[in-house]
């Protein structure tokens, strides 16, 4: 049997799960640049889940001018389980207009595998979920379209 290739999944909507810190870090890389309204978050304390709906950038479409491709967006759900509590830093839960922008998530272990999540915007913005365990979920949930801005997003030191 042959290693699949990347090829092999082109064009097809991602469904990944994370119970590691390597796996959050796949996760980490797709939702990089992904934006969303602040009002497209919901903790559901009930189920101990905290969900985002966000405006994923296909990073995994690499070769995007190669094809000739514009880059594209795709909504996406992410959602973390085993959700104790939710904090935030450095965000404005009451301008309704805000838009975020994720920069990265980020694992902060304790002890028998529970931890911190971190979920890390630009701007200094910060969502800390406090968690038993890593176990996250990141679904796309819609066709892909075009990038409204047309450009691949820059990370300028």
């Amino acid at each position: 049997m042959a290693d699949a290739r990347f090829e092999d999944g082109e064009d097809r909507p991602i469904y990944l799960g994370a119970e590691d810190a390597d796996d959050l870090g796949v996760i980490s890389s797709l939702v990089q640049d992904a934006i969303l309204p602040i009002e497209e978050m919901k903790y559901r304390v009930a189920k101990r889940q905290f969900a985002l709906l966000v405006n994923r950038f296909r990073w995994e479409d690499a070769a995007i001018s190669e094809r000739g491709r514009k880059p594209e967006r795709v909504r996406s759900l992410l959602v973390f389980g085993g959700v104790l509590g939710v904090r935030s830093q450095g965000i404005n839960k009451d301008d309704k207009d805000i838009i975020l922008s994720i920069l990265s998530l980020r694992w902060v272990p304790e002890t028998d595998g529970a931890g911190t999540l971190e979920i890390i915007f630009a701007g200094d913005g910060i969502i800390s979920l406090r968690v038993e365990a890593i176990d996250a979920t990141l679904r796309d949930v819609t066709r892909p379209y075009l990038a409204p801005s047309r450009q691949i997003p820059r990370h300028d030191d």
